[in-house]
């Protein structure tokens, strides 16, 4: 097909450079098929990529996918090949390559998914403010790499941008604080707030319902702004703040070098008002500055006191694991067994005490009992554990002991012999026990004289239990006497007799002197 459309581009006296632009091929390409005559393309193209090639084996795959699937990419036949052909061994860049001849040779242009939009209204005056969180990595004066973070706010009708920056994660008080600096950049607030669900603010929607952290739904209270989640894979509706984000770190961030925070932020602040926001916006062909001289007229005040800093503690949602246990800072936490349930949400919240050291205490209700507490540990992906919330294996096992004993009539031997055992077999009590109670279910007429013997012979296994309560099984109807050795031959064998020969037999046939 491709010498077909190449020969009959020439014919209509288009150029080689035209030819390869129309096709999308190289222009040796175009050379290398006018030379051709039709059957020798023919030829070719059953050898398509030349010289043999690792994955000429695989072409006619390679080239059903590609007819039938044009939008696939290299690595999705790669992943293809290595499905169908589990021992292949081939680099992804030669699958791109052999896949960029084929498409070529075969003229299969791959066809792009394409996601449509809808354009978002633009906003009222005072009326929203997107915010939402990101991080890069900054070069240092020392020529070391830091990892920086920082949230970002812009009015959804001006475009006015403002952003804050720290040098570790952002906590749920971190994004308050944020707030309010950002609130008083701003002169006001607006009546709603849009944000992605982030596990600072938000533990789910729930259908429409927002269930937001603690600490984040007393602020939210107080301030009495309508906050607005985004659902999951709708980047229409905070489109705004996710370009400010990538803005920020493509246009301030960039290649610029981190002395320190205090330095990092001031600078910001000078970035926003040198270009963030004085630049024309390419949308609204306006500068946010001039723009917002006439919103922040349409935003509602806020006091400067806010209460929540002496009345609400940091109280914040975790969600309990299968292993029953949660996660905080890189850590895992245990909590009671059975905290875990198959058919609930599995939330408890959880609170920081900072006292001598920090304490976390976890909560089934948000002002409920506290049903553990853990020394909040300074090292990463650690299991902290406390043995209470462990199960308690021993339960099992005492009930058994417990058990065994009742079977016996001198119960205070038995008690006895067991702990003994017990001591001497700790990993394996239970498998002693075990083995016990099956002799005791067994040989019931006989387990309290294997019980005295075992006591006077000090024979502490369960194995010498059973022993002696089989051989006991077998002589039942021959009463042992005092001192006789408890183990004798079977009584069914006492009667045969050993043949013996004289000692001349036995060195006649070895040869030996009599």
């Amino acid at each position: 097909m491709l010498y077909v459309k190449i020969h009959e581009l020439r014919k209509r006296k288009f150029k080689v450079a035209q030819i390869a632009k129309e096709l999308k091929v190289s222009r040796p390409t175009v050379y290398k098929y006018l030379d051709m005559t039709f059957d020798e393309a023919k030829a070719y193209t059953e050898q398509p990529l030349g010289k043999k090639r690792k994955l000429d084996p695989y072409k006619d795959w390679i080239l059903a996918w590609l007819e039938e699937y044009p939008h696939l990419s290299s690595a999705q036949i790669h992943d293809w090949l290595l499905e169908r052909y589990p021992d292949l061994v081939v680099g992804g860049s030669t699958v791109r390559t052999y896949v960029k001849d084929i498409r070529e040779v075969y003229q299969i242009e791959k066809k792009v998914m394409i996601r449509q939009y809808e354009a978002v209204p633009e906003q009222p005056m005072g009326k929203q403010l997107q915010v939402d969180w990101g991080e890069t990595k900054q070069k240092t004066t020392d020529n070391k790499e830091i990892k920086l973070y920082f949230i970002a706010f812009v009015l959804a009708h001006s475009r006015q941008k403002y952003m804050e920056w720290q040098a570790r994660p952002f906590t749920t008080r971190d994004a308050i604080r944020c707030h309010e600096h950002a609130f008083q950049f701003y002169g006001g607030r607006t009546e709603e707030i849009v944000y992605d669900q982030d596990h600072l603010i938000a533990v789910s929607e729930n259908a429409g319902q927002l269930l937001l952290t603690t600490e984040f739904q007393h602020y939210v209270n107080e301030r009495e702004f309508n906050v607005h989640l985004c659902r999951k894979a709708d980047p229409e509706s905070k489109g705004m703040i996710e370009n400010v984000v990538k803005y920020i770190k493509g246009n301030f961030a960039d290649s610029r070098v981190f002395s320190d925070i205090e330095d990092w932020n001031s600078r910001a602040r000078q970035w926003l008002q040198r270009t963030g926001n004085h630049q024309v916006h390419q949308t609204t062909k306006k500068r946010p500055a001039e723009v917002f001289l006439l919103e922040k007229q349409h935003l509602q005040p806020v006091s400067s006191l806010l209460s929540y800093e002496s009345t609400h503690n940091q109280s914040i949602t975790r969600n309990v694991s299968k292993d029953n246990t949660i996660r905080y800072k890189s850590n895992r936490y245990s909590v009671p067994l059975g905290t875990y349930q198959t058919m609930s949400e599995n939330l408890v919240w959880i609170e920081v005490k900072d006292e001598d050291q920090k304490t976390l205490v976890i909560r089934r209700e948000a002002k409920g009992e506290v049903i553990a507490e853990h020394l909040v540990s300074s090292e990463k992906g650690k299991l902290i554990q406390n043995r209470h919330h462990t199960r308690d294996r021993s339960k099992g096992v005492e009930e058994l002991k417990q058990r065994l004993v009742s079977c016996f009539e001198d119960q205070g031997q038995a008690a006895a012999y067991l702990d003994e055992i017990s001591q001497r077999y700790p990993r394996y009590r239970r498998d002693q026990f075990a083995i016990i109670y099956k002799i005791i279910q067994q040989y019931p007429a006989f387990i309290d004289t294997v019980l005295t013997k075992c006591m006077a012979e000090k024979l502490y296994h369960a194995n010498d239990f059973r022993d002696i309560a089989h051989h006991l099984h077998t002589l039942r109807d021959e009463p042992i006497e005092e001192g006789q050795p408890f183990y004798t031959s079977s009584p069914k064998h006492s009667h045969i007799k050993a043949s013996t020969r004289s000692l001349l037999a036995y060195t006649s046939i070895l040869g030996g002197r009599a």
